[in-house]
């Protein structure tokens, strides 16, 4: 992942959302990255055939990247390997997540979504993966984080050192409600990418509300 970070802060990591064309997410992206540190960015198919789908992470995966952003793509291994994306995020349950952490880890991230609750997120976590994700892609429809997601990953930060990503809402002012649950990271998508949002401004402010989130957890004295 890309910049230096103060130690304990909460990172922004991008979703991708339905409905977009590559041309037209990649200008959202390129001004999402100049306001500011972005760890990486989830490409979920979102209804997209094959070829599409690869289509859409060709024109994607090279932009982010080039800003030090990881590149991650869903299910999909081998569109992964085609457009050497950086991370490869399972969302199909424990044996295909225990299949690619054994066969593409040692080339490249390999992380866990579909979890519900703590047994499903114990269960991924022994196959040992570079992050569990808290939430479901397309569904950060409202303006606070769902509660449930809020809740595991808190739990999660408190009991596993295998980093958590926790969905956000659609307002920006869910971003503060994921930090203080001590999540790795923060994923956001329709309050950064939605008709009529700024992706530029939405990445910088939630980049402010993450600064001062980590200043304000940091000891006394």
């Amino acid at each position: 992942m890309n910049a230096v970070t103060p130690p304990n802060r909460c990172r922004i990591v991008l979703i991708s959302p339905a409905g977009e064309s590559a041309d037209g997410f990649a200008a959202k992206l390129e001004a999402a990255i100049a306001g500011g540190d972005i760890a990486s960015i989830i490409l979920p198919p979102n209804g997209m055939d094959e070829a599409s789908y690869q289509a859409f992470a060709e024109r994607i995966v090279p932009i982010a990247q080039a800003a030090g952003i990881a590149a991650i793509i869903v299910d999909d291994t081998r569109i992964a390997g085609r457009v050497r994306a950086d991370g490869i995020h399972i969302d199909q349950g424990k044996a295909a997540l225990a299949e690619a952490v054994e066969r593409f880890q040692s080339e490249m991230a390999v992380g866990a979504g579909g979890v519900k609750s703590r047994d499903d997120a114990l269960e991924l976590g022994e196959e040992r993966p570079d992050y569990v994700f808290f939430g479901r892609f397309g569904y950060d429809n409202k303006p606070e984080a769902h509660q449930r997601n809020l809740s595991l990953g808190g739990w999660w930060a408190e009991m596993i050192e295998i980093p958590g990503i926790v969905m956000a809402g659609s307002d920006l002012a869910s971003v503060e409600t994921v930090a203080a649950t001590g999540s790795d990271f923060v994923a956001l998508s329709s309050a950064v990418f939605a008709q009529g949002v700024d992706p530029r401004d939405a990445v910088a402010r939630a980049n402010a509300i993450l600064d001062a989130s980590a200043e304000a957890r940091e000891p006394a004295g």
